[in-house]
């Protein structure tokens, strides 16, 4: 069968993906399933767009929805059709509700849906206000993952953090400095220095490996937003954060607005092999 076309499939697990990947080869697509860390998935996409991007949001959908928005904000990527494949009609209408003009179907209805979405791409696409997007209107606590039970150890958070994030779920706990064998370490840093001297052993501490490093929106410090004031100094970025979690074996997974002074990128530890 002469192919169609290359897709990418977005789906969060291997033997599931395999599995939608030869029915979608079945049907005449070059299919890439395997799921590099997002920076590196992007700038792939980002080098090489394919005919369509197919999202699974059975499993993950935040992530999903995390993808969508990224590739809708790049210039490279912004007319390459989205197809989303519905999960929980609540979180696929909220996606919905940002990527209003993707297509939304199921695996039953791919073939026929993948014709259409591929012979006419959009022309005049609707691009998020940020990679945020997803996130307006969510309580923090959500954002940052903290569930019922969640030990979450807190360095160098701003004096009114816990104020910032409320309620917590029940039985979770939140401690300052490195509590024993949190289950989640949010780390506000403020310099480079710190950054790269002390990465390594905040992401030991975790021991699921998942570790929020936050950093001031503005590199250049300064007043700041609503949770402190302090002298304006260097600091991290986005991008020297990615690089200082990667070089210490882990990979992120998502990014948080925490309020209008920090954003955070969550790690976890890389899978072996």
């Amino acid at each position: 069968m002469r192919t169609r076309g290359r897709l990418r499939l977005i789906h969060w697990n291997t033997a599931e993906a395999a599995q939608r990947a030869a029915a979608l080869a079945r049907l005449g697509w070059e299919t890439e399933h395997e799921l590099p860390p997002a920076p590196q998935l992007l700038r792939a996409l980002r080098a090489a767009p394919p005919r369509a991007v197919v999202i699974d949001l059975g499993r993950l959908p935040s992530q999903g929805r995390d993808v969508g928005v990224n590739l809708r904000l790049l210039a490279a990527t912004r007319h390459v059709p989205l197809v989303f494949i519905a999960g929980d009609p609540r979180k696929t209408e909220a996606i919905r509700s940002i990527l209003p003009d993707a297509v939304y179907t199921s695996w039953d209805q791919i073939g026929p849906v993948l014709d259409r979405a591929t012979r006419a791409p959009l022309q005049d696409p609707v691009v998020p206000s940020s990679v945020f997007a997803g996130y307006s209107g969510t309580p923090l606590v959500k954002k940052l993952g903290i569930k019922e039970g969640t030990t979450v150890a807190t360095v160098g958070a701003p004096a009114d953090f816990a104020r910032l994030l409320g309620d917590l779920p029940k039985g979770a706990r939140l401690s300052k400095g490195t509590a024993a064998k949190p289950e989640l370490v949010i780390w506000f840093v403020r310099t480079q220095g710190d950054l790269e001297s002390r990465v390594g052993r905040m992401a030991a501490l975790t021991v699921e490996g998942r570790l929020w490093i936050a950093w001031r929106k503005k590199a250049t410090g300064g007043a700041g937003g609503p949770t402190e004031r302090t002298a304006p100094v260097a600091g991290p970025t986005e991008r020297s954060v990615r690089a200082a979690g990667l070089g210490a074996g882990m990979v992120d997974y998502k990014v948080c607005a925490i309020d209008q002074t920090w954003s955070g990128l969550l790690f976890r530890r890389a899978r072996s092999g």
